[in-house]
């Protein structure tokens, strides 16, 4: 079933086929795991995103229609309920990747470097105002089109575009205050 479009597994799933669904979660889980975690900065939280909207996202299957644009769709389901999730838990304290620590071992200089940038762009990310964070990382990290994430977040285009920007602008000086006092 790997080698089937997004379309074609819908319409199995539908069939009755469980197995298709699983394909299906296995294509997105990776980048929906990614921009949750982004979104809410909170590991658990991100995972009881993805689970409610994979099962909203399963029973709602049969009233979606647009078979060719499933990926859109389901980042949808997923930017809503992390919007949800976001509005009815407070921020703990979270990290853009969690390094647990670095042993001394080769390249272990090198590896520190870019767990405290990562460091640095989740804290400059946590700063943005939420309408800004779920637009960037919509367009710089999942790379989705302005005319996806309008689908996704129910914006329009230009206004997208203007957050984009806006956040951008916004995160220059953040991250180099950030790294300055590091």
């Amino acid at each position: 079933m790997a080698g089937m479009t997004d379309a074609e597994l819908v319409a199995k799933v539908l069939e009755g086929r469980a197995e298709a669904f699983a394909t299906l979660v296995g294509r997105y889980h990776e980048g929906c795991a990614r921009l949750a975690y982004r979104l809410l900065g909170n590991r658990q939280d991100a995972e009881d995103a993805i689970q409610e909207s994979l099962l909203r996202a399963y029973r709602s299957l049969g009233r979606y229609h647009d078979r060719e644009r499933f990926r859109a769709w389901l980042y949808r389901i997923l930017v809503n309920q992390c919007r949800t999730l976001g509005g009815r838990r407070a921020k703990r304290d979270h990290r853009f990747v969690h390094d647990p620590g670095v042993e001394e071992r080769p390249g272990a200089a090198a590896e520190a470097e870019r767990a405290e940038l990562r460091d640095a762009f989740q804290v400059a990310l946590d700063g943005l105002e939420p309408r800004l964070r779920e637009a960037f990382l919509l367009k710089h990290g999942e790379g989705f089109d302005y005319t996806e994430i309008a689908t996704i977040t129910g914006a329009g285009v230009s206004a997208l575009k203007m957050r984009v920007k806006r956040a951008c602008d916004a995160l220059r000086p953040r991250l180099e205050e950030e790294l300055r006092e590091r």
